[in-house]
């Protein structure tokens, strides 16, 4: 079964719905629906897992499989391939069936037993929380390119709550409503959230260490996450160029001042090609930075003409 794009467009009914990007993970899934389970049933209301297999190629599927099997809150979304995380949570929100959204990571850095802190504290002048970890637990790569990011998302979010964000969160699922058509391959969900959310709040929790293998965000992945934040989402970049273009406008006609002065002064020109040549690298250089920030923004363009998916689905399973 195929669907270019789910979207659920009936009422949400009172309850709340973690969904789960999955990939790489089949030996830790386990683990956490059995420590999620407890903390949920302790909720008093109707919840479920939602747990969106990104293409992995390990066994998660037949593990979610396994899962949804044993326990009928747990639900499975299979991409037809690897889409990217935000944009496996773009089908898992899209799926979700409760008033109360909370995404979650795989590997059990996001401890279960916070999750009653998180919604006693997600009041009703809050639409979207983020659970942000006391002690980060990432490297210096990690850091560094989140901060890049955070500096596009404080951008495009117009909240200063952007160098908070973290992949825990918790909103209300209406708030989809305002990306329900939004069918781009470049998705963040924290963006889409400012679609139709304003009011964004933050929550120091614990976050725990990776229980098992390494982050799936290798340097280059974390790198092309940036930069497609910072182009996508943000013009931020153009206005870079901009300034740039300006800098080196005023340096062009410093040098040109410069010629004219010494040509008047003393009546002799500034020596020939190598000053002449490094002038024209430079601007040379200037010209091909601002126009390579254009083509990325260009290359966005082409991709939304082609009504590319943000995702396939190839397989759903629930209760």
């Amino acid at each position: 079964m195929m669907d270019l794009a789910p979207v659920n467009r009936s009422a949400p009914s009172d309850g709340l719905s973690v969904i789960v990007p999955v990939f790489r993970s089949a030996p830790i899934l386990p683990e956490l629906a059995a420590r999620l389970c407890p903390v949920l049933q302790s909720l008093g209301s109707r919840y479920e897992l939602v747990l969106v297999d990104d293409g992995s190629p390990d066994d998660s599927w037949a593990t979610i499989l396994g899962l949804a099997a044993q326990q009928p809150w747990i639900r499975g979304v299979r991409m037809m391939r690897n889409y990217g995380q935000h944009n496996a949570l773009l089908a898992g929100v899209r799926a979700a069936r409760f008033a109360t959204i909370m995404t979650m990571d795989d590997d059990l850095q996001h401890p279960p037993e916070e999750i009653p802190r998180l919604l006693a504290a997600f009041g009703p002048d809050v639409d979207v929380l983020y659970a942000t970890p006391q002690r980060p637990q990432h490297g210096v790569v990690r850091d560094l390119s989140s901060w890049v990011t955070k500096i596009a998302l404080r951008s495009a979010m117009g909240a200063e709550t952007a160098r908070l964000v973290s992949a825990w969160r918790l909103f209300r699922t209406d708030l989809r409503v305002g990306f329900a058509e939004y069918q781009s391959p470049f998705v963040n969900l924290d963006v889409l959230l400012t679609w139709s959310g304003r009011r964004f709040g933050s929550l120091p929790v614990r976050h725990a260490p990776r229980r098992t293998g390494e982050s799936n965000y290798t340097p280059g992945k974390l790198v092309r996450h940036a930069l497609n934040m910072m182009t996508g989402f943000s013009v931020i970049p153009l206005q870079f160029a901009s300034v740039v273009g300006f800098l080196f406008t005023l340096f062009g006609v410093a040098v040109l001042v410069y010629v004219v002065v010494r040509y008047l002064l003393s009546g002799s020109t500034v020596a020939g090609f190598p000053f002449l040549a490094s002038i024209i690298a430079i601007f040379s250089g200037a010209q091909l930075f601002a126009l390579g920030i254009i083509g990325e923004y260009l290359a966005r363009i082409h991709f939304r003409t082609m009504n590319r998916p943000a995702y396939t689905i190839a397989e759903t399973i629930s209760s």
